[in-house]
């Protein structure tokens, strides 16, 4: 079984230390566990996918009768979240044969044992009706007397062109949007307890829903050279020191 990720929930923000004593402030995921719901196949669908589903507590009087079919059809438990995650072709080992998914599969954070990077797409929280200083970062006017400093002015001359451009940054909704991150590196992963420690923030509140999933583009790290996770500080201040001499 291969899939390409798994949803999880938010726990918070914490920060841990590596090797060298530098620290890091990283996002605590709990990763699944998670179950396929449904296949999506090729020759039925056009495509190929694997639906999967975050496993937690739904009372059986909350589904309808739709969704209790459909996954009494897969016979997994009823979930909350569902989301779509691409299938990757099963590597076998020499001697055994590969594994197709199938529904029914459970999916842990044992996914990414081989992964550095991840990609999170989740949604990021809702700020409500917001002026153009907080939407866009606009500096504002004058803050003396006599002056609303928080308006932004003008938005169209009145001879030409009469009228406002499109997309003209203005006051509105602001927030709750989906929001993709990429390249978060992974620090840590807890395979008893399913979580999984990225360095970086993660969008949305704190027990939001996030779909993680293995980077489609990693950054690629030069020969010799394995990122500031393994760099020495003292080391490369005595060789840029000896340098100078």
């Amino acid at each position: 079984m291969s899939v390409s990720g798994i949803l999880g929930k938010k726990v918070g923000m914490t920060q841990i230390f590596d090797d060298n004593g530098e620290v890091h402030p990283v996002t605590v995921l709990k990763a699944g566990p998670c179950v396929i719901t449904q296949l999506k196949t090729m020759a039925k669908d056009g495509y190929d996918a694997a639906q999967i589903g975050y496993v937690d507590f739904v009372k059986a009087s909350k589904v309808n009768k739709a969704m209790t079919g459909h996954f009494a059809k897969s016979d997994v438990p009823p979930v909350r979240v569902m989301k779509e995650v691409s299938v990757e072709t099963p590597v076998a080992a020499e001697g055994e044969e590969a594994t197709p998914v199938k529904a029914g599969d459970r999916v842990l954070v044992d996914i990414f044992s081989d992964e550095k990077f991840v990609d999170i797409i989740g949604t990021s929280k809702g700020r409500g009706f917001a002026g153009v200083i907080r939407r866009h970062n606009f500096g504002g006017g004058p803050k003396s007397h006599g002056h609303m400093f928080q308006v932004q002015g003008s938005i169209g001359a009145s001879s030409f062109p009469s009228r406002v451009f499109p997309g003209q940054r203005m006051p509105g909704h602001m927030g709750h949007d989906q929001v993709t991150v990429r390249n978060l590196r992974i620090r840590a992963i807890d395979l008893d307890d399913n979580l999984i420690l990225v360095e970086g923030a993660v969008p949305g509140p704190r027990d939001g829903y996030v779909l993680i999933s293995k980077a489609k583009a990693p950054p690629r790290e030069r020969r010799g050279f394995a990122g500031a996770a393994t760099k020495d500080a003292l080391k490369a201040s005595k060789k840029a020191s000896a340098k100078k001499k």
